[in-house]
């Protein structure tokens, strides 16, 4: 374990999250809201401690193995919940405990979109402006983005990228070079994010919200300036924007990089994980607008469909967006919502959840075994778009969805050994752990009324979650540590 090597780039990416304090001064001086002290001081602060930790292993010079890959991204992720709260610590509004102000700044990144924070709508621009910033910045992830400036500083990124990257295949790159590929990333994620803003500001919001919305919607975070959401606008328009960006958010981003580099949008079609993609929402969408419509909740078939279609999409990719109190839907809607957050969207997206490609392996698998039980002598490979998987992701799957359901279930009896119901407490690890925001029960709208143990063990599970289960949990193996 080259742990010198794990604290210089520890010290260089606290240095440069810190330069993300300074963009919220500029808001605070533009609109004059007298909040630039707590991002100044949060500035000096993280980059003294990403100063303290580099200098005194600024001249080693190692390569960086898979282990240390894993150990960087852990520990980064845990920083930046630190480090992020730092502001929202300071400032005297909103006036947030240590335990509330980590909780916001780890939903933010994780782009999980739960908050703490109630009366949005009178809070400093600076303040609004950093919560859609740092999901932004979470959304393809903060280490992606370093990866393509830290061979700059000659460090090689290839273990960061593997152990950041969501999905079950992680050896795949758009580009010969791991730091072009994480560029290439973050362009088209820039490019959509500029394309979203455009469409938010035709559609009626000001320059402010369009920009912010457009951060938590790439990045299917889900935060909003206002208590009401979108609903703040009530707007047809902006529903219709929020749900196509949503929609693109929660894709494969190599599948846009690879659309628009060849200039040829039929490639969508042709990836059997997108199919799969389309059709799930599709089918959720109409089969939740009819319901809709004939419990008599929207009056017409245009307003049951847009409805339907925002927050179908905004649970399917885990951003949490809300137009209306979807809790109180009748029948089974607002659970068939929830565990939409399990499947959530593709693999290489900015969505939570476990992701549309393990859920078609494990269907086929399953086939599988079916057709295996009839023919027991009988070679029968699980195929993805004509091909067959090799057995090791198969496995590595599989693995997957045992540890996601252990970890799931012990820490929804742990939330209940806190005192939460049963709802409040399953629903409240599911958003959490799918990184999607709205709950049920006690957490439908705001988590600031459960305990503040409740708080830190869903902000675990927002980690967890973020990262993937394994890229955490591996921390607590003695195989990790083991030479």
């Amino acid at each position: 374990m080259n742990l010198l090597m794990v604290q210089r780039i520890l010290g260089l990416m606290l240095m440069m999250f810190s330069l993300t304090m300074l963009p919220p001064v500029g808001v605070s001086l533009a609109y004059a809201d007298g909040h630039s002290q707590p991002f100044l001081t949060s500035f000096v602060i993280v980059a003294a401690v990403g100063a303290l930790l580099w200098l005194p292993v600024h001249r080693v010079r190692r390569d960086l193995r898979l282990r240390d890959g894993f150990l960087v991204v852990a520990v980064f992720w845990i920083c930046l919940g630190l480090a992020g709260a730092t502001p929202l610590l300071l400032s005297d509004v909103p006036q947030l405990s240590f335990t509330d102000a980590v909780f916001e700044a780890v939903s933010g990144f994780t782009t999980t979109g739960a908050t703490v924070i109630v009366g949005l709508d009178d809070l400093p621009k600076s303040i609004l402006y950093y919560r859609q910033q740092i999901q932004w910045l979470g959304g393809m992830g903060v280490i992606v983005l370093a990866v393509a400036l830290l061979p700059v500083l000659g460090i090689g990124g290839m273990s960061l990228y593997k152990a950041e990257t969501p999905g079950p295949v992680k050896d795949q790159k758009l580009t010969p070079r791991i730091a072009h590929t994480a560029k290439a990333m973050w362009f088209v994620y820039t490019l959509l994010t500029a394309a979203c803003a455009l469409g938010y500001y035709f559609a009626g919001m000001d320059a402010f919200d369009a920009i912010g919305h457009s951060f938590s919607t790439l990045s299917t975070g889900g935060f909003s300036p206002y208590d009401a959401n979108l609903g703040h606008f009530g707007s047809a328009a902006v529903d219709g924007v929020a749900t196509a960006f949503m929609f693109l958010g929660g894709a494969n981003f190599a599948l846009h990089f690879s659309a628009l580099r060849h200039r040829n949008p039929w490639l969508y079609w042709q990836d059997t994980e997108f199919k799969a993609y389309f059709w799930m929402v599709v089918v959720v969408i109409a089969g939740t607008a009819i319901y809709l419509l004939q419990q008599g909740t929207y009056g017409t078939l245009g307003l049951a469909l847009r409805h339907a279609s925002l927050h179908v999409v905004s649970m399917q990719t885990s951003t949490g967006f809300t137009t209306t109190g979807f809790a109180q839907w009748p029948g089974a809607l607002p659970v068939l919502l929830m565990m939409l957050t399990i499947v959530c969207g593709c693999a290489g997206s900015t969505a939570g959840g476990m992701k549309v490609i393990r859920w078609l392996l494990v269907f086929r698998q399953g086939v599988a075994e079916l057709k295996r039980l009839v023919h027991p002598s009988a070679e029968i490979p699980v195929k993805l778009a004509g091909r067959p998987v090799p057995q090791r992701i198969i496995s590595g799957v599989a693995g997957f969805f045992a540890m996601y359901f252990i970890i799931f279930a012990t820490l929804t009896l742990l939330l209940m050994m806190l005192g939460l119901d049963q709802v409040t407490a399953w629903s409240a690890i599911a958003t959490s752990i799918n990184n999607t925001g709205p709950g049920l029960g006690d957490v439908t709208m705001t988590f600031r009324d459960i305990p503040d143990s409740a708080k830190w063990v869903c902000a675990i599970a927002m980690l967890v979650g973020r990262l993937e289960i394994f890229t955490l949990v591996l921390l607590l193996t003695p195989t990790f540590w083991r030479r």
